[in-house]
């Protein structure tokens, strides 16, 4: 297939592949259709394949950034994948790894690197992190624990996880508790209000000032009110949560260029959650790893408000005559409008 046809592809105003990653390919099918193409499923699937195929050393730039992170947020989501024969799915796995720096305000680019699994073993992250070397902000999953016990990479705790725990337990019973749980965490966030932007040495200065007083108060106040209610309820498993976290997030506030939550990870989560709705499952683990390169360069592009579309449909102009040592001229924010 030549460069032209992909770039065709590509730019057709009605393939919403490169603005969403949510139209499921026997719609777009049948969207041409109307418009008198005769393009099957499975030539779209083929193009998708090798136009990823192509861009993979782009995504493999993106990778390497990423992990030059000095701190990165981690997450993970299921997706379902089409078993070979078996005529039903299995819960696979859609990875994303963060790096953006905007908050304490370095020049480096933000980007999102993805990574298709089939399952959800540890070994997976091992195997993606294994070059890494820093800090990572991520939930509680055991699976990552073996890069933690390497040494390698530190562990932030996120605080919007143990937020939602008492937002969850507030709307089902009104607990009061819960409520004060709430506006104590809420008074952390408005100071990562007022210090987002700052550099690292004036945020840590600002925290150790004033979010350090409050994180000292919650952990205390939370470790006061563990007696006081029944052990299985749903408050106490919330407390409980919370108290094996705090050690974990505490570093926020020795550390200016760490946060307090892992929600950059969580937000590059939101996009496969909407295609989700529309394509249903994967067909097959080659269509998960051509799913995860086009979400990292798709996403990164929109980290940097680069058109996504504009952009590739560019790129994949030129990026088979592109040398591969000069990969990285390609990326998003190195990319001017032709």
């Amino acid at each position: 297939m030549s460069r032209e046809v992909h770039v065709r592809f590509w730019e057709s105003a009605e393939v919403r592949f490169l603005r969403a990653t949510r139209l499921p390919l026997y719609r777009q099918s049948q969207i041409f259709e109307r418009d008198g193409l005769d393009l099957g499923r499975s030539t779209l699937t083929d193009w998708v394949g090798k136009s990823t195929a192509l861009l993979e050393p782009l995504a493999e730039a993106i990778r390497r950034h990423v992990l030059q992170g000095q701190a990165i947020f981690a997450d993970d989501t299921p997706v379902n994948m089409l078993v070979p024969g078996a005529g039903k799915t299995k819960t696979a796995r859609l990875w994303a790894y963060v790096r953006d720096e905007r908050p304490w305000n370095e020049h480096a680019q933000p980007a999102s690197w993805y990574q298709f699994s089939p399952d959800r073993k540890g070994a997976r992250p091992n195997t993606h992190l294994a070059a890494y070397k820093g800090w990572m902000h991520a939930d509680g999953y055991a699976g990552f624990n073996d890069l933690y016990r390497s040494g390698n990479v530190q562990e932030v705790a996120c605080m919007a996880h143990v937020r939602r725990k008492f937002v969850d337990v507030h709307k089902a019973e009104g607990s009061s508790i819960a409520e004060h749980a709430i506006k104590r965490i809420a008074k952390l966030y408005g100071i990562e209000k007022d210090v987002r932007g700052q550099p690292p040495d004036q945020r840590r200065a600002t925290r150790q000032e004033r979010a350090k007083p409050l994180f000292d108060e919650l952990e205390d106040w939370l470790q006061d009110q563990l007696p006081k209610i029944s052990g299985k309820s749903p408050l106490a498993r919330a407390i409980r949560y919370a108290l094996t976290r705090m050690s974990k997030m505490r570093v926020y506030l020795e550390h200016g260029f760490l946060e307090l939550d892992n929600n950059a990870a969580e937000r590059s989560m939101r996009p496969i959650a909407l295609g989700r709705k529309n394509y249903l499952f994967l067909g097959s683990e080659r269509g998960g790893k051509a799913a995860a390169i086009a979400y990292t360069l798709i996403e990164s592009a929109k980290l940097n408000d680069v058109d996504p579309q504009a952009w590739l449909a560019d790129v994949l102009n030129r990026i088979a005559d592109h040398k591969i040592n000069r990969i990285d001229e390609l990326l998003p924010w190195n990319w001017a409008t032709p």
